[in-house]
């Protein structure tokens, strides 16, 4: 016995494939705490913007914070090695880049 249709044509099926396709984006976009973009291409999205901004800040902070803490996590030896010094390095840039991330103001 075959499968029932679920839709009349090619037109119907297509639109809802259409429709679940942008209900999973708006879902993904949901999931991530993102503002939809703007409807229009041309007008500016700046809620969706500072959004991206905070979120971009929130990761940054969470990366110095892990690392600084594996750091200090480790013994007085491994500190004082060129392994401590190269994560030192690779800390300073990530916090020169949330004070950057900062700075941005929309």
């Amino acid at each position: 016995m075959p499968t029932p249709r679920k839709h009349a044509n090619h037109a119907q099926r297509q639109r809802a494939y259409l429709e679940r396709k942008k209900t999973a984006q708006l879902a993904a976009l949901a999931a991530k705490n993102t503002p939809a973009g703007a409807a229009i291409p041309t007008m500016p999205s700046r809620a969706r913007w500072k959004a991206l901004v905070g979120q971009a800040q929130t990761i940054l902070k969470a990366l110095q914070t892990e690392m600084e803490t594996y750091r200090d996590q480790r013994s007085e030896a491994w500190q004082e090695s060129e392994k401590a010094d190269a994560l030192q390095e690779v800390i300073d840039r990530v916090t020169e880049a949330l004070e950057s991330a900062q700075q941005i103001e929309l």
